[in-house]
């Protein structure tokens, strides 16, 4: 009897302790991946990404999460047609050859019930590096129109493209390349 009520008391302590974390899906309509590039140390080149993806598994009780990014490299929009296809071609993201680029980050950091940051992982062009996404304006709140959670926030990163294999034109060109994410991700 004794054993039957413990293992009923943990069966039902494991599931509230899973009833904490839930999925969000990423809504592609309010999440924006942008980088910025120095040229030659003058302007800044900026584009984006126009089709991404992904998932996101938050805790906020225990503080732990995992994010899923994929993002099609072949959508990169600088709103320069010829600019875009040098962005596409082997000198930099070579989007034929690596259609994806994945973001896969299982470190959260929280600051009472804001996320801070999330470590993880950058796959492109067949290479894979830590990447650290600095958080602000994290927040949860109901949507009214879709009656479900959405949580989301500013993240932004700097990154060396020469890690990813990525070197034409440097030094004129600088290494450094600064990644902003506006990220909202639906609840399911």
């Amino acid at each position: 009897m004794k054993k039957a009520l413990l293992l009923t008391a943990l069966i039902a302590a494991v599931g509230a302790a899973q009833a904490q974390s839930a999925t969000y899906a990423i809504d592609p309509t309010h999440t924006q991946i942008v980088f910025e590039a120095k040229h030659f140390g003058t302007s800044t080149n900026r584009g984006r990404w126009d089709k991404k993806e992904g998932t996101v598994t938050l805790d906020k009780a225990a503080k732990t999460g995992k994010v899923e990014l994929t993002i099609d490299m072949a959508s990169i929009s600088t709103g320069i047609g010829p600019f875009d296809g040098h962005l596409k071609s082997k000198d930099f993201f070579n989007a034929e050859q690596f259609p994806t680029a994945k973001f896969v980050g299982d470190k959260f950091t929280f600051n009472g019930d804001k996320v801070t940051s999330v470590a993880g992982e950058l796959t492109m062009l067949g290479k894979t590096h830590p990447v650290t996404l600095t958080a602000t304006g994290f927040n949860c709140y109901e949507n009214t129109r879709l009656k479900r959670e959405v949580c989301g926030g500013d993240f932004e990163a700097t990154i060396l493209r020469s890690q990813w294999g990525m070197g034409y034109g440097i030094p004129g060109i600088p290494d450094s390349v600064r990644l902003l994410i506006q990220a909202e991700a639906i609840k399911q």
